[in-house]
């Protein structure tokens, strides 16, 4: 019964923070204009992927709340960099999470938590970003391009008629206010819910059966080694946590006897590795981006945390847990009602998936 009531624990907890990414996910895709956002985060290269990093960083996100919003920033135009540097350094950082950090884990652990996390960020993508290049270039060889457009010369009568090569389209300037915000609710409710349902379900699961079955004297028993940050890698990959949230747990480990460069590890891994913005990850840029995505994001952690002891060690600061006292951030009617609305949109997009595929097998038969 354990397992189950922290598995309800962790879903009313990530519910207002998803809901919260749905709306910024909307709010993204219809009220940004598609050339603005593709001018500043659709190019590639070092400048449009730190400028993500430093977009992303301050955001109050977690790990589940980022997911729909990198989503609405991919399908507003955003390159596969700049969405995996806003993916990662959103989780990992925020306002909140520094604040936080400097209560329960001293000063030092709140300046180069943010300092590791951008650092992250850019180089998880830029690594991705020269994988997407190496999958264009192979497109750009095996297919010739095809354009509906045929080389003669427009009539007035061809222009009146239908064709993906009209410019007759409607812009998002075309909108009203009213109209925008319900087709962005609209969007974040439909599509994005179905996006990611599945892979939340999956990392909810097993995030409980790591809090269930894992205790803490098994984590403080690396102490300080390069084995204790590869064992945080591992337990942080299926756990689904925000970076606010991992503080505190954070704290413990600290007192538990963890070091400070293993602690790191584990807050920066654990809200961006997680099993389902690996999935989105996999499913949206695909596997070879995956790769790079986990080689940026676990090697810099691990670079981090060996630079951490090294300067705890050599220069002596200070890494002591003010408060290791857990703390509701919010209300208890605003976790539970959140709560219940996401299990509600989630019914109802698992409820037309299967009404549609039901369809199908009947129009089919």
């Amino acid at each position: 019964m354990s397992l189950i009531y922290n598995f309800i624990d962790l879903f009313l907890e990530s519910a207002p923070w998803m809901l919260l990414g749905l709306v910024i996910a909307g709010l993204l895709k219809e009220w940004i204009p598609t050339n603005l956002l593709t001018k500043h985060l659709g190019g590639k290269g070092v400048k449009t992927t730190i400028k993500a990093a430093f977009i992303g960083a301050p955001l109050p996100l977690c790990s589940c709340g980022v997911i729909p919003a990198a989503l609405g920033l991919r399908r507003s135009g955003a390159s596969k960099s700049a969405t995996t540097s806003f993916l990662v350094a959103t989780p990992e950082t925020g306002i909140d999470s520094v604040s936080i950090s400097y209560a329960l884990l001293g000063p030092f652990m709140a300046i180069i938590r943010p300092i590791a996390a951008i650092s992250s960020a850019i180089v998880a993508g830029l690594l991705v970003g020269k994988e997407a290049e190496k999958e264009q270039k192979i497109k750009m060889k095996s297919f010739a391009p095809v354009s509906c457009c045929s080389g003669k010369k427009a009539t007035p009568q061809a222009n009146t008629q239908s064709s993906c090569c009209s410019s007759k389209k409607e812009t998002k300037a075309d909108k009203s206010a009213m109209e925008k915000l319900k087709s962005g609710i609209h969007f974040a409710a439909t599509d994005l819910v179905k996006d990611i349902s599945t892979w939340l379900m999956i990392g909810l699961f097993f995030a409980s059966l790591v809090q269930t079955y894992v205790e803490t004297d098994f984590l403080a028993q690396w102490g300080g080694s390069i084995w204790s940050m590869l064992v945080m890698v591992a337990i942080s990959v299926p756990m689904y946590i925000c970076a606010t949230a991992s503080t505190p747990i954070a704290a413990g480990l600290l007192m538990s006897g963890i070091s400070p460069g293993a602690v790191l590890v584990f807050m920066l891994a654990g809200p961006a590795t997680n099993i389902a913005t690996l999935g989105v990850v996999s499913k949206e840029l695909g596997r070879r981006s995956l790769i790079a995505y986990l080689t940026g994001v676990v090697g810099m952690a691990i670079v981090f945390g060996l630079l951490t002891d090294f300067l705890v060690a050599q220069f002596g600061f200070s890494v002591a847990p003010l408060s290791a006292m857990e703390h509701e951030l919010l209300p208890h009617w605003l976790t539970v009602s959140t709560g219940i609305l996401l299990a509600v949109l989630m019914l109802v997009s698992y409820w037309k998936q299967w009404r549609n595929r039901t369809v199908k097998v009947s129009l089919a038969s």
